[in-house]
This record gives structure tokens, sequence and C-alpha cells, in this order.
């Protein structure tokens, strides 16, 4: 967010907007626009615009800018797609929230635990911007409830192939387009789909659950907030079993489903009687993400961990040498032993979870790694947070040496590395 005084000669143009109407805005590839709120109240996902302060909107953002009462929006530069819409189901919402917020005073005068809820549906229909919206009304109500993201393929929290438990509180920023992340825990997955090891994926929910235990016990105020849970758009098979896992170890309070009546139905007979199942409408303004712009974007995620938004400065990444021995690399999941290979009467052990070595070679170019917290092998190393994530760019078999891109220098304050099917072409 900045003062933008400097004369634009881009084109300008007033939107008005009446009451709880919303202007939806879509800015793609290398375009980027400036917003600014002339007159009224305006809110993005939640999150208030301030009076005549200009935001820079870029990024392939799409963005809907919503007012209850009425308000001028003025535009500088051109938007891809804008239009104005009155069919917009942010008064549902809102009043999801006014639901929330009772549970959330109640917990407080009865020293319990606040509402626990979970989003879920289909892939496209907005789960990600509910959970934005949620969590700021919370945060602008003087809560700080804590976001669970288990969307392995579209993390919020953190990078794709990760899980992550962040307290909010403050607002989401309007430009980031993002929550501020310290006190965030991270742990690695190592995939983008939880098909890829439903078992550690099960493990690590239940990891981020503890986690959330942990942090109400030291902190009332997330205990009487909740918590909001992000969730995978594979609700089908396996993926309803995950998700159903989920519901499960939170003992949620309330399941938000959006667009999918049949999901709704599934619920109502699988979870107890005193779990609320709501349905409700995604926007008119959520976007079809086909698969190439699902690639795209994790690969962008990837990017803004090490380089920051794009024309921003604001991250300056490194680059050193590690030699081999001041670091092990590991995968974690096993192949399953075939039956006939066993001895006679013999199971084969669960191999999901299990921590497997992986020799330094040049396949490991361009790929994402996570430095465990871990500091001996004595550790749950499968279940400790991560302390960050680092690109493996090179690696020198005579020498002995991986090069890495990292967020942080030299040294390393970890040993252990978790290799994940995340890739990233570092080209600058």
């Amino acid at each position: 967010m900045a003062d933008k005084e400097e004369e634009d000669t881009r084109p300008m143009k007033d939107w008005i907007l009446v009451q709880n109407s919303e202007l939806r805005l879509e800015v793609q590839n290398d375009n980027s626009v400036d917003i600014q709120l002339l007159f009224g109240v305006a809110e993005i996902f939640g999150t208030e615009m301030a009076k005549n302060m200009r935001y820079t909107i870029s990024n392939q953002a799409k963005i809907a800018i919503f007012t209850d009462i009425s308000c001028t929006i003025r535009i500088l530069g051109s938007p891809d797609i804008a239009y104005v819409s009155t069919d917009t189901p942010m008064h549902i919402y809102r009043n999801t929230h006014f639901a929330l917020e009772h549970l959330r005073r109640t917990a407080q005068q009865n020293d319990t635990f606040g509402p626990k809820v979970m989003v879920c549906g289909p892939t496209d229909v907005g789960k990600s911007t509910l959970c934005r919206l949620l969590s700021n009304y919370a945060v602008r109500s003087g809560h700080q409830p804590i976001l669970v993201d288990i969307d392995v393929g579209q993390s919020d929290i953190s990078i794709p192939g990760s899980i992550g438990v962040l307290p909010i509180e403050r607002p989401a920023g309007i430009e980031e387009n993002e929550f501020l992340k310290p006190g965030s825990l991270v742990y690695h997955y190592g995939h983008n789909n939880p098909a890829s090891n439903l078992k550690f994926y099960d493990t690590l929910v239940s990891k981020t659950f503890e986690m959330y235990q942990e942090r109400c016990k030291e902190n009332p105020t997330n205990k009487y907030s909740g918590c909001i849970i992000n969730t995978c758009g594979w609700i089908d098979g396996s993926g309803y079993k995950c998700l159903l896992h989920c519901a499960k170890v939170y003992e949620v309070d309330a399941v938000l489903v959006l667009d999918h009546e049949r999901l709704c139905i599934d619920f109502q007979r699988d979870l107890p009687k005193t779990t609320s199942i709501i349905r409700l409408p995604k926007s008119g303004g959520t976007v079809v993400r086909g698969r190439e712009f699902r690639k795209n974007h994790r690969n962008n995620v990837v990017r803004e961990y090490f380089y920051g938004k794009k024309g921003s400065l604001s991250l300056f990444p490194f680059s050193f040498e590690v030699p081999f021995s001041e670091v092990s690399v590991y995968k974690i999941g096993a192949p399953e032993v075939p039956e006939s290979c066993l001895p006679i009467g013999a199971t084969a052990e669960d191999g999901n979870t299990q921590l497997v070595p992986v020799e330094i070679n040049k396949d490991l170019v361009n790929r994402i790694v996570s430095l465990s917290m871990a500091t001996s092998l004595e550790e749950n190393v499968v279940s400790c947070s991560s302390a960050g994530f680092l690109c493996i760019t090179a690696v020198n078999t005579d020498a002995e040496t991986i090069t890495v891109l990292s967020p942080a220098p030299s040294p390393l304050p970890r040993k252990f590395l978790l290799l994940s099917d995340i890739e990233f072409v570092d080209f600058k």
C-alpha cells in the first residue's frame, strides 16, 4: 500500500456501486491497475479499504470490491475484466460470520473452545476466499482465530506441498493478498495432492489439531476465537474420507459446504448430529481455473516465497554451497513390499510414514526440500514442523556439494532435508 501522487497517464474510470453490490476485477499476466476508494465504504474479501489510498492490483489477481452502503471506486489502468454485480452472496456470508461471532462470545463467557469451522466444496467454488473473508471479519470483531490450511495443492499459508497453521492477528493485506505470517507452523507433506500419500496426509492433519490445542492452551484469545479450516477440492472417494477424518479429529462445530448438495447429505449422514452442516452458495464471480493455471500459480507461489511479489524488492534470496557431509536428505513414504516377497506368516509394515534416505545426485536439481526442525533422528522427523524451504539448484558430485537457493544466509540451522515432488526452475 502506498500513496501514488505522481501524474498518471493511464486510463481512469470511476465506478459507482449501490448498496450490497460488488465490483469484480480480473488482472491477468503482467497487467496491473490501481484502485482507490473515493466515497463511501468498501472492502475486499473482508479487508476494509482506506479512503483515498491507492492500491495496486497485479499478479493475475481476481478480486471483488463489496459495499454494504454505497461507494465510488476509481480504477487507473485497464483491467482485463471489470463489471458490477448485485447478485452476490455476501449477505449470506456476513450472516454466517454473525452466527460464528455469537458462538465466540458464548465461548468466552463459558471459558470453552470457540467455533471450529471447516470449509469444503469442489474445486473453484471460493473456499480459500471464504476462509479469508471469515478470518478478516473475526479479526475486525476483536478476535484472533487460527487458520488451518490443509489444501496442499494451493496453500495460502506456505508453499504447495505443505500444511500450515496460522494465528490471524490482523486483516489480510489488499495488495499483498495474504495474511502476515509470524507465528505460523508449517509441515512438510511433499506432494500437491492428498492421494499421493493418504496415510501421511491424515497424520499431518491430526498433528495440526495437536498444535491447535497447544496454541489454545497458551493463548485464551485463540481458544475463544476458534479455527477456520481450508480444505482441498477433492471431495469423492478417498478425498471425502480425508475430509471426514479432519472433521472428526477436530470435532468441528460446523461444516460450510460451498455449492454441493450431495456433499452436505454425505456429511449429515456421517458426522454427529451436533455438527451443523450448512450449504452456502458460491459467488457468481468465482473463476474456473484450468490445470495450466494451477501449475503456473504453484510456480508463482514458490517464486514469491524466495523473491517476494512481482515488482517488489522486499526479498533477496541467498545462493550458497553446502557440503554433502552437512546435510541428510530423506523422503517420506516407502513402496509397499509385495506379499510374495515376505516370509510366510509375516505382514508388511506400513511404509507411508517411513523415513527413507535419498542419495544426493543430480536428480535432485530444481527440487524443493524442506528443512526439518528436528535436531536428531531420535525426534519424529516425519511430523516435525519445517524451519523453511530450499531449492536445490545444482549438485556437484565431484566436490560433494549442493547449491541451494535459500531465504536465509548460510549456514543452515538444521541438517535434515525432506524431499518433495515440487519443482522450481530459478530463472531469476
